[in-house]
């Protein structure tokens, strides 16, 4: 049995003149990555975390990991993840380590939506960003990945307070 943990990084800033690439949060995001983060304290308990380099994802990815108390050096940094169709998402999962059970990635939409629709029980139109998506998977190895049971979405705007 396997468990992934999907994450799409938390609402970034158009304040500046700045790549894609290197976009921050904005205060929304930063809030909500620290609101969904303590939602899910204790429900999961992830051996390898891979996020995309982008700037807004690996700061969604810190946040998280400092409030679900989780080793940093769990976290991995990886290019392919920078990915909006999510063949390279796919692609990074198939990848991944079978002695990980439990897997949190952090990304960007389309990817994130277009997987959770693919290999999820449960279709989400988009998923909104910060929103956390958790599916398990009946396999021993990643690559092979087949259709899994959506368990839970934690999304921003369910939250109070």
């Amino acid at each position: 049995m396997k468990k992934i943990i999907l994450v799409r990084h938390a609402k970034s800033s158009w304040e500046f003149n700045i790549s894609d690439h290197e976009r921050l949060l904005n205060s929304k995001g930063n809030n909500d990555a620290h609101k969904v983060s303590q939602a899910i304290y204790g429900k999961i308990k992830p051996e390898l975390i891979v996020s995309s380099d982008a700037k807004r994802a690996k700061t969604t990815a810190e946040i998280f990991i400092s409030n679900l108390k989780i080793n940093p050096e769990n976290l991995v940094l990886n290019n392919l993840l920078y990915d909006f169709s999510g063949h390279d998402l796919l692609r990074v999962i198939k990848s991944c380590d079978n002695s990980v059970n439990e897997l949190m990635i952090f990304g960007h939409n389309n990817a994130i939506t277009n997987f959770v629709n693919a290999y999820g029980s449960i279709y989400i139109d988009n998923v909104p960003t910060c929103g956390v998506t958790i599916i398990e998977f009946k396999i021993e190895n990643w690559n092979e990945i087949i259709k899994g049971k959506t368990i839970e979405t934690i999304f921003p705007r369910d939250l109070k307070g």
